[in-house]
């Protein structure tokens, strides 16, 4: 049984090549058979229902759809009360009447509910370096929960429990198109006889995984029996983003704060005008690619996760201690200051740390590794164990590092 945490970056990897996943990613659709044993520890039926009784999620978190089209919220759920607050709570006995009559069942963000699912997901993240949100979706028999269509972010998909059928049929008449478009009217790609174009079908299983890349048109249909698979989904950086950092730059400016000069003569507006135009091409050429990517790695965000009592607590964590690294992304590390005011400074979710130097090897190891008790942190790092259980101690503090 595999790790849900490599799943992706060795598993997966090992059997399509890293350069699927990274140099060819939302280029190429990409099939792989990792056995079924692979994918168990991700999500089974025993775990998808503990997750329903206690998290309670309401739609649209879970929602139900059937032939293309969302089940009416009054046929699965009521409304209720939690905390004093209205809310919709699934009937347990509804949900299964309208899954019996063929209705798909998805359920957002199993990776903020389900750990082993968020292993994975951070796992993908950490190969893409795109934010990465994990979809479950669990239908009975022949139907489809949605017609034909294409996602507006790359996906990989895991079936985990049953079968399902799958067209994917390429990108269409749009390349490349985009969650908030200027043109949703784009159709998919067909054959001289008109038929709809085919670049793979076939039954996923336990264990197999389909990548299909952003804006690639798609068919997916039960087989008669149950199917529940993953969907992980991820938006890759675009020039469209590139362009919105420049242009949250402009507010630096000056002259881009300045009113523009509508009662002016013609003559003072194209000035303004050719100012504006000389200033973004300077700031345009000095966001290059590289520095643009590692500020949006800069800003990428932690999941949310405590580590109490140890963040509260005075002293140190036990050499048997799990140390667990926070970020998902390993920053980079730098060096500020000489002799007694030196520091090591990263960066995490958009906050900018500087720590004493004696933090640096721990912080290393820990990134490396993600993952040590204390004492095996503190062989990592080359320091002693006393040393490393007080560095872990005040990283716990800053949300660097949970200790359990």
């Amino acid at each position: 049984m595999t790790d849900p945490g490599s799943l992706f970056t060795r598993t997966l990897c090992d059997v399509v090549g890293r350069d699927a996943l990274t140099t060819r990613l939302s280029e190429e659709f990409v099939f792989a058979d990792l056995g079924a044993d692979a994918v168990r520890s991700l999500l089974t039926f025993d775990d998808l229902n503990s997750l329903l009784a206690t998290c309670a999620p309401e739609p649209p978190r879970l929602r139900l759809h059937r032939d293309g089209s969302p089940v009416p919220l009054d046929r699965y759920t009521e409304q209720g009360t939690a905390s004093r607050t209205a809310r919709r709570i699934v009937r347990p006995e509804s949900l299964y009447r309208e899954l019996r009559a063929g209705a798909s069942l998805v359920l957002d963000g199993m990776d903020r509910m389900h750990p082993p699912v968020g292993a994975a997901a951070d796992d993908l993240m950490r190969l893409t370096r795109e934010r990465t949100q994990a979809n479950l979706y669990l239908i009975w028999g022949e139907s489809r929960g949605f017609d034909t269509h294409w996602d507006d972010h790359d996906t990989v998909i895991v079936q985990v429990e049953g079968t399902k059928h799958w067209q994917v049929h390429g990108p269409g008449s749009r390349p490349y198109p985009m969650k908030n478009d200027t043109d949703h009217a784009h159709t998919p790609p067909r054959d001289a006889d008109g038929e709809l174009h085919m670049v793979w079908q076939g039954v996923l299983r336990p264990g197999q995984v389909i990548h299909v890349p952003r804006g690639w048109w798609h068919t997916v249909t039960g087989t008669g029996e149950v199917s529940m698979h993953l969907t992980f989904g991820f938006t890759r950086a675009t020039g469209v983003d590139w362009a919105d950092t420049l242009v949250r730059r402009l507010f630096e400016q000056e002259v881009f704060r300045q009113d523009l000069p509508r009662f002016a003569e013609p003559d003072t507006r194209r000035k303004h005008r050719h100012e504006l135009v000389a200033r973004i091409t300077e700031l345009a050429e000095s966001l290059d690619l590289d520095a643009f990517l590692a500020e949006r790695d800069a800003r990428f965000p932690r999941r949310t996760s405590f580590s109490l009592p140890w963040a509260v607590e005075d002293g140190a964590p036990p050499a048997d201690a799990l140390v667990e690294f926070v970020p998902i992304l390993p920053p980079p590390l730098e060096h500020e200051g000489e002799g007694e005011e030196a520091r090591v400074a990263l960066t995490v979710a958009g906050k900018r740390y500087r720590l004493p130097v004696v933090t640096e090897p721990v912080l290393e190891a820990i990134a490396e590794h993600r993952e040590l008790s204390v004492a095996e942190l503190a062989d990592r790092a080359g320091v002693a164990v006393e040393v490393c259980a007080q560095v872990v101690a005040a990283l716990s503090r800053h949300h660097l590092v949970l200790v359990r």
